[in-house]
């Protein structure tokens, strides 16, 4: 008897704690989503950058400060995907490579205008701007982004954030500075529907994913990082409650 209830214990471990059961999204009130693009024959994508060890970091965070019953590892989503619309909150990284196909951004639009949330992360300077709008002018042809103030429901939502931080890769921090390129100013911008709710986060001249990556890297200081998981979840909640 003693045996039996053994292997019945394995068989429970098995059934509850596998891969596949954590990925079963429906179980769960939140999923991180990643989205996946294409590059171009000069700027090869890098959509998976940090992955996966960035969000997965985020998400510990995430279950740790909130009651959201968030999924502990995140799904993968392409741009042009009519998947995405299953999903209320979306991140993408290294927007100086972007490449959008029209149905792609066209899909994006309307996930978006739907009441969907895309937060981009990770380019730097004037070059990877220019990369970046000219892609981002295929989703909004006739909206613009503008910086959100500090004093906006995004920055005070969970947790109060007083002021930007730059926060920096690995390879420039030590090399002593926090920028990179030309990119010298943080800027935090958003996208607006017609209703004044934010639609995009675009975080612009700083890394949040690196800092999410490297939190638990003793080099790397923890100050960043702090201020990189209250970003993400500030991001997260708002884009669940507006």
């Amino acid at each position: 008897m003693k045996h039996k209830t053994h292997i019945l214990i394995i068989i429970l471990f098995v059934l509850f704690f596998t891969p596949l059961s954590i990925g079963d999204f429906t179980k769960y009130d939140f999923t991180f989503v990643r989205l996946k693009y294409s590059g171009s024959y000069r700027y090869k994508s890098l959509w998976h950058i940090d992955y996966p060890t960035a969000e997965r970091n985020l998400l510990f965070q995430l279950r740790q400060h909130t009651d959201i019953k968030a999924s502990p590892i995140e799904k993968v989503i392409e741009v042009g995907s009519p998947e995405l619309f299953d999903y209320p909150f979306a991140y993408i990284a290294e927007l100086g490579r972007l490449n959008l196909s029209k149905a792609e951004a066209e899909n994006l639009r309307e996930y978006m205008l739907r009441g969907g949330f895309i937060m981009m992360d990770d380019f730097h300077g004037k070059a990877q701007w220019k990369r970046f709008y000219k892609q981002y002018k295929k989703i909004f042809p006739k909206r613009e982004p503008r910086d959100i103030p500090i004093n906006h429901p995004l920055f005070n939502c969970f947790f109060k954030i007083d002021t930007l931080m730059q926060i920096p890769a690995p390879a420039a921090y030590r090399k002593g500075r926090t920028h990179e390129n030309d990119g010298y100013q943080v800027r935090c911008m958003g996208v607006f529907d017609d209703q004044g709710r934010i639609m995009m986060v675009i975080n612009f001249n700083t890394d949040l994913g690196d800092a999410w990556q490297n939190a638990a890297e003793h080099f790397y200081p923890r100050k960043f990082s702090n201020m990189a998981f209250k970003m993400g979840i500030n991001t997260i909640i708002y884009s669940l409650t507006h």
